[in-house]
């Protein structure tokens, strides 16, 4: 990196605002290959995601604001802190008692609300379920999977007599109360939402590939055919997959 910051023309010009969206696209390229269970995509990913940490870093001393060295101690110093399970005497029995110690010792360091701690910019649905996670650790929270269930049913319903009464902004508001809910309900049933709407996203775009596939080999354009003649080639295309 030092290297490139003083031979490359493209890396001198690079500033912490001009890489930032270039993160987040390795990031969710990083998530893609978790989602694929993709172990050598997942190196290259992780390496790609750690040239990042060490560019910011390179701006940062230049800027004589911290080093790469500084960051690593200050994660080690926050681990250590927040551990005090292992690094000091205090006894917990679970992994919740660790997440709810955590969020204590983030109150104490001076956050205002165990909410602050959640990126505004995150996904909606990331979003919903770590602020869900966060008020679970002060017993915000339901007894059992049943009460949620029910709580998704609630919102349905609100949702369609919202429908009917025909306001945009009733309509959009329950339809959000209805994802909240089953994202929600997904925590409750040990299901990762994003991660299972990013593999429902994946097979509707597989399968769809396919039926694109199947209608060019009979020689039929997908603009020409009707839904049933579609909808037969995407049960095919389901079949095949089985």
């Amino acid at each position: 990196m030092d290297e490139l910051r003083e031979q490359c023309p493209w890396d001198k010009k690079q500033t912490i605002q001009t890489l930032r969206q270039q993160t987040i696209e390795e990031v969710y390229e990083l998530t893609d290959a978790i989602t694929e269970e993709n172990w050598q995509a997942l190196k290259e990913e992780l390496g790609d995601v750690l040239l990042h940490i060490i560019f910011y870093s390179k701006i940062g001393a230049e800027q004589n604001q911290f080093t790469f060295d500084d960051v690593v101690e200050a994660i080690c110093n926050k681990l250590v802190a927040r551990h005090p399970h292992i690094y000091s005497n205090v006894i917990v029995e679970d992994d919740t008692q660790v997440k709810q110690n955590w969020e204590k010792l983030k109150l104490k360091e001076g956050k205002k609300s165990i909410l602050s701690g959640v990126p505004q910019s995150l996904p909606a649905i990331v979003k919903a379920l770590r602020l869900q996670e966060k008020t679970k650790q002060v017993g915000f929270e339901w007894d059992h999977v049943g009460q949620v269930k029910e709580k998704v049913e609630e919102e349905l319903n609100e949702l369609h007599e919202a429908i009917e009464s025909g306001k945009p902004d009733k309509i959009e508001d329950e339809f959000g109360d209805v994802l909240f809910a089953l994202v929600n309900y997904a925590r409750f049933i040990k299901v990762d939402p994003e991660n299972a709407l990013e593999r429902t996203n994946k097979k509707f775009i597989r399968r769809f590939q396919q039926i694109e596939v199947m209608a060019n080999e009979t020689g039929k354009n997908l603009h020409d055919m009707s839904l049933e003649e579609m909808d037969a080639l995407w049960n095919k295309a389901k079949q095949t997959e089985s």
